[in-house]
């Protein structure tokens, strides 16, 4: 069954190819996901206006995280967490950096885009990768430390 693809799906190609799956397959996940529809005619026109609204949306959010970039760059965000000798009692996640941002600068981030790798187990400065955008990356500055007694 050929199909038109409306999201990239990892292993089977890009949004708006034409790509041949099983039927199953398509039947139980691809069109119910939304991820894509049945290669018909009337799809392939409904494709070319969604690509088309997809184009701008993308450029739009591309240009509001670029002047996200330009108001974060800079920016150091501190933490206060209870502590013992060096290590913390807890950890920072990204909830917790996305509150901090929010408290500090009023700025509301998808913390799902926070790219830490581990949750912050000790105090210190680290560098946390934020990507609003797929072209663009924003390094947030934190700053972990020990909660005054």
């Amino acid at each position: 069954m050929n199909v038109i693809l409306l999201e990239p799906v990892d292993g089977l190609g890009e949004a708006g190819e034409v790509v041949r799956v099983r039927p199953g397959y398509a039947r139980n996940f691809l069109v119910p996901q939304g991820l894509a529809l049945p290669a018909t005619e009337s799809n392939r026109a409904e494709l070319q206006a969604r690509l088309a609204q997809r184009a701008r949306v993308l450029a739009e959010r591309k240009g509001d995280a670029e002047r996200l970039q330009e108001m974060l760059g800079e920016a150091t965000l501190e933490i206060s967490v209870k502590a013992g000798e060096e290590r913390i009692y807890g950890s920072v996640g990204n909830k917790d950096i996305a509150q901090a941002l929010k408290a500090a600068y009023d700025v509301e981030i998808d913390r799902r885009k926070i790219l830490l790798q581990d949750p912050i187990k000790t105090l210190g400065e680290y560098v946390v990768p934020y990507r609003p955008h797929p072209d663009v990356t924003i390094d947030l500055k934190v700053v972990v430390r020990a909660e005054e007694a």
